[in-house]
């Protein structure tokens, strides 16, 4: 603005009054008038000009609320229709005025004129015409400025304009209503059409106060959706500005202050309004505009009742960041280090971690962990809902967490995604209460245009995060997730509902014997079962969820030898077999988390089922064979699924890739004549029987060696009573052959077969065939002098010819403890008959009466024969089978019930 009133002129006469120019920012009243000059860098200087020689009503005025006996004051007749002239002419306009008086307490008084110069229109003349204002009283018309007014007021009298037309003027009084009893009512009566409003006072960028026509509400409406800095009030009372908010505040008064605007009212926060102001001549949007300058900053709170759309503010905001304005000039974008290709990019969803996170596979090949923007999964409320002495299994023990996963896993698994990466969370260190986090990768993820994050909280199976209102870090579609947690709240959907929650009562019988033994001939007679893989411990090991049977078991493919994975232990490292991790890699790409179809067989030892599982037809035991991932085990013998794996076995072998990298096809003189015999071979030899099986293999020493091994033995104990191991010196090794010292306190070669823990060493005497667990400070290295080269292992293992073995436990156990009876430790007959992928079947004879081991197993009925089609064993087959007719006709053991192979043999695991 110009500068202020010189009162200069000559000393010898009056004053002559300086020409300034300016921009009427406000009009008070009738002869109160607030100007601004140009801003240059900031909010510019302004100034009171009171208009000389005139006189206009007072505008009402509101009780101070420290005077709580004060009463509001209503407005003079004709003082709003003075202020009102004087608003529509001069709002925005240039301006040129002189300063004529100054009071001692620095009021000003002066003469205003509408344009560049005093030739333009004269403000108070015009008031006094129109009769809105009077000359003041006493004033003598001794100039030609005061003749004009004088004369002014004449012509307004005469005309009867103003107040000197008929009547007192009580209909310009307004009756102005500074509170609003209901401001949820009114504000819904309007159904957010535009009302026509004056802007009476802009408070700070944000927030203004409104004149709400025509029935004159004086009302403070906050912009919807955003906030600009504010003005904080010191405790002396002061104000101290926000960075940028003078700039904003000037931004907002500069287009709005005093201007007609229409207000969509959109919500009440206590007795202020949620509103947007349009400008009705440009249609200009004040708060996308702050927002688009960098004035302004989105807010949550609000930002959902803006009516024209949530992304529009978004837009504006991100426009501002961009370019870093002003409140946005240290901005930095939380994907900012990241590449192009790290923000947007395609990939094929691979696991459910959680109800908010995902592993995907990129275009490269790697995995990567993406945890879906701003959103939480259900969780416990409360400490004392989960029994303390039971573990929490997060899936089925939270509320909805259920649901959640498999919303995800039936929407994702197998599925190409977009993924926009929104911000990276830092990792934080663990606290007292919070756990520690890694770094996480947070992003917007859409299939087939539907964000997924957006369709879960819709769902009401996942809440959304609130911020704080400078925490940038967020989804870029949060206005979405805010409606659609809204109207999942709304509608009483999932986590929001006021019905019970949903109870998931799943057994987990991975490792439970007993509940497995139970369950195994249900799932047996079942057939093909449907169920989901939920983890993938190795290529051929596998946790399913079966939903039918709401349970977790342990299942285990049948049929392969799948190289074993790796195994982390403490202080000890397992090393896996070579290609059991790309093993494990192929069943987890192809099954994890899908719906598969199963076959149960049987079981092992420790609870675990084993079968076929099917993925989309296909046999996983096949794919793995065929993919050079695993071998044919000798257990898929009688399979249907036999020709399928040798096929496949006999297709990778020719590869030569992975498990057969080192493959050797065999000459073909080399298989062993057996099987051509017409005749069958008896050659017994003695041998000493040292170890019985739970499944009725059995461990020999050969008699002619035994004098070697007690030789051996005897000098490696005297070798280890001169210089003893070491307690704990020894680190096993899985397959490295060792000293052990067995429960007699004597030490014994043995060979280590598993390394479960220091104190857990399974370990297998190799020259006694029996197995042990010890920890590692009874064992001890193997001395060169006294290793297998020097003497081979003496015990071998073989298994009965012609028979069957009750796969029933106590069936079982009545045949191994007759034979254990009868020939452990003691010298038998061995006579190998046939050659088998596992280990020789023979049969064995007592030392004394040649009687047939295996056959008196049959003619007791516990064991059933196997019937062999090969012309050399018919004779002796035909032997066992006339014995197990004798034991069915006496009934028993087995037969104790009579023939129940007719329809029960498969369920006991016996077949005709």
């Amino acid at each position: 603005m110009a500068s202020s009133a010189q009162s200069g002129g000559s000393s010898g006469g009056p004053a002559v009054p300086t020409v300034q120019r300016g921009i009427i920012k406000m009009v008070l009243s009738g002869c109160a008038i607030i100007v601004r000059g140009q801003p240059r860098g900031g909010p510019p200087p302004e100034r009171q000009i009171n208009l000389s020689n005139i006189r206009a009503g007072n505008l009402a005025r509101r009780a101070a609320a420290t005077q709580p006996d004060a009463k509001d004051t209503p407005d003079e007749p004709w003082a709003f229709p003075a202020r009102e002239f004087l608003r529509k002419k001069l709002i925005g306009k240039e301006v040129c005025f002189t300063i004529e008086n100054k009071t001692p307490q620095g009021r000003e008084y002066g003469m205003i004129y509408l344009g560049k110069d005093t030739n333009g229109e004269n403000i108070a003349e015009s008031l006094v015409a129109e009769g809105l204002a009077t000359r003041r009283e006493g004033m003598r018309a001794n100039n030609p400025e005061q003749n004009r007014l004088s004369e002014c007021e004449e012509q307004a009298k005469a005309a009867k304009k103003g107040m000197w037309s008929e009547g007192n003027g009580s209909h310009t009084i307004r009756d102005l209503k500074y509170t609003i009893e209901n401001p949820r009512h009114f504000v819904d009566s309007h159904h957010q059409k535009p009302v026509n409003a004056i802007i009476e006072h802009v408070r700070d960028g944000s927030v203004v106060r409104a004149l709400l026509l025509p029935d004159y509400y004086l009302v403070t409406v906050m912009l919807s959706g955003i906030k600009c800095p504010t003005f904080r009030r010191e405790a002396d009372g002061s104000e101290t500005p926000e960075p940028f908010a003078a700039e904003a505040k000037f931004f907002t008064e500069s287009r709005l202050l005093q201007r007609d605007v229409q207000i969509i009212l959109e919500s009440c926060h206590n007795q202020n309004i949620l509103g947007t102001i349009l400008h009705p001549v440009s249609n200009g949007n004040i708060t996308e505009l702050l927002l688009k300058e960098g004035f302004a900053r989105c807010v949550d709170w609000s930002i959902a009742v803006y009516t024209r759309g949530a992304e529009k503010l978004r837009a504006a905001e991100r426009f501002a960041k961009e370019r870093r304005l002003r409140i946005w000039r240290d901005y930095v974008a939380p994907t900012a280090n990241l590449d192009q290709k790290d923000k947007q990019f395609v990939a094929k969803v691979m696991q459910v971690l959680n109800a908010d996170a995902i592993v995907v596979k990129l275009n490269s090949g790697d995995y990567k962990t993406i945890h879906l923007s701003s959103i939480r999964p259900p969780r416990l409320e409360g400490e004392n809902t989960q029994d303390k002495n039971k573990k929490l299994r997060p899936l089925y023990d939270i509320p909805y967490m259920f649901e959640a996963r498999e919303f995800l896993r039936k929407k994702l698994i197998g599925k190409k995604v977009n993924v926009t990466v929104d911000y990276i969370r830092p990792a934080s260190p663990a606290t007292e209460t919070v756990p520690a986090f890694s770094e996480r990768t947070c992003a917007t993820v859409t299939i087939g245009g539907i964000n997924i994050a957006e369709a879960l909280v819709s769902k009401g199976l996942a809440t959304v995060i609130r911020y704080r209102q400078d925490d940038d870090q967020r989804s870029s579609h949060y206005d979405e997730l805010l409606a659609a947690e809204a109207r999942a709240i709304k509608n009483g959907k999932g986590l929001h509902s006021k019905k019970e929650v949903p109870i998931h009562r799943v057994a987990d019988i991975s490792g439970d014997t007993q509940k497995a033994k139970q369950f195994l001939p249900f799932l047996q007679r079942a057939g093909r079962s449907e169920a989901v893989v939920e983890y993938v411990f190795s290529g051929s090991r596998l946790k399913l969820y079966l939903p039918k049977e709401t349970c977790l078991i342990t299942f285990l493919l049948a049929g392969i030898e799948c190289p074993r994975g790796a195994r982390n232990l403490p202080g000890l490292v397992q090393e896996g077999e070579p290609f059991s991790e790309e093993a494990t890699l192929f069943t987890k790409e192809l099954v994890l988390q899908r719906e598969v179809e199963v076959e149960v067989e049987s079981m092992d030892k420790a609870g675990n089922f084993i079968g076929w599982l099917h993925i989309d037809g296909a046999n996983l035991s096949v794919l793995l064979v065929e993919h050079a991932l695993s071998k044919v085990h000798f257990t898929a013998e009688r399979s249907s699924y036999y020709k399928s794996l040798l096929s496949a076995e006999e297709a990778a072998k020719q590869k030569k890739e992975k498990v057969w990298a080192h493959y050797e096809e065999q000459p073909v003189e080399e298989v062993m004549p057996v099987l051509e015999e017409k005749e069958r071979s008896a050659s017994y030899k003695p041998v000493f029987v040292t170890e019985i099986t739970d499944d009725l293999h059995f461990y020999v020493q050969d008699v002619e060696t035994g004098t070697q091994l007690e030789k051996l033995m005897e000098n490696m104990r005297n070798d280890i009573a001169s210089h003893p191991p070491v307690e704990g010196s020894y680190a096993p090794r899985r397959g490295e052959f060792c000293i052990a010292k067995f429960v007699d306190g004597e030490w014994y070669r043995a060979r280590v077969e598993k390394v479960e823990s220091p104190a857990k060493i399974h370990v297998f005497y190799i020259d006694y065939g029996n197995r042990e667990v010890l920890p590692s400070t009874r064992l001890g290295t193997l001395s060169p002098a006294f290793s297998t080269r020097v003497l081979p292992a003496q015990a071998t293992e073989y298994a009965f010819a012609f028979i069957q073995v009750p796969q029933d436990d106590d069936a079982r156990t009545d045949a191994v403890d007759s034979v254990v009876r009868d020939i452990q430790n003691t010298q038998c007959l061995l006579n190998v008959e046939h050659l088998s992928a596992g280990c020789p079947h023979v049969t064995l004879q007592f030392a004394d009466s040649k009687g047939d081991v295996g056959l008196g197993l049959v003619k007791e009925g516990l064991v059933m024969v196997e019937v062999r089609k090969e012309k050399q064993f018919q004779k002796v087959i035909t032997e066992y089978l006339n014995a197990q007719e004798s034991a069915k006709s006496a009934r028993l053991n087995l037969w104790r019930y009579g023939d129940f192979r007719a329809d029960d043999a498969d369920e006991f695991g016996y077949s005709r």
